[in-house]
């Protein structure tokens, strides 16, 4: 049995995506990418996350979300901005009855790098290795993807069993 995953990096000037399917213990990449809103008012701004993922939703068909949650930073006014912004994101995921998952970075990059502090270009490395990607993808599309990922573990997996092999990282590298 097949399970399509999307995987959700909220921002409000570039919201990651990020489309995987879970098929027994392998994963196949779908599709990734990256929305990115105009300068402008904040509800336009918005609207363009909303519509933006349920065009995703109508086009990848999956069956959940799971949506990176908003750390608190030292500017609550960011911290307010980009929890509207995941707001959006959920509510496209809703809108289109999935159910939704949480997962804090902290938990993401655990799960997929096995270092809940790894840098982005470490979790850019594991996730073009674990989906056998043939470039790079973006950074916020590849926190997407990691998500997605984690979900697929269940939030916390041993992923180096999954790839059957193990990963080390050295120099800010995986290897």
């Amino acid at each position: 049995m097949t399970t399509r995953i999307l995987g959700i990096d909220p921002g409000l000037r570039v919201t990651g995506f990020g489309v995987i399917d879970k098929e027994g213990q392998q994963l196949h990449y779908v599709a990734s990418g990256c929305i990115k809103t105009p300068d402008g008012e904040l509800p336009a701004r918005l609207r363009v996350i909303l519509d933006s993922l349920r065009e995703v939703i109508e086009t990848h068909k999956p069956q959940l979300a799971a949506v990176e949650k908003v750390f608190v930073n030292v500017n609550p006014q960011s911290t307010l901005l980009l929890g509207q912004a995941r707001g959006a994101a959920i509510c496209a995921a809703v809108l289109a009855d999935l159910p939704v998952a949480e997962y804090t970075a902290l938990q993401v990059k655990q799960a997929v790098v096995g270092n809940g502090h790894a840098d982005k270009e470490q979790v850019q490395s594991m996730v073009t290795r674990l989906l056998k990607l043939s470039g790079t993808p973006s950074p916020d599309a590849a926190d997407a993807l990691a998500c997605a990922i984690c979900h697929a573990h269940g939030g916390l997996g041993n992923l180096a069993a999954l790839a059957g092999k193990s990963f080390k990282v050295r120099g800010g590298r995986m290897v």
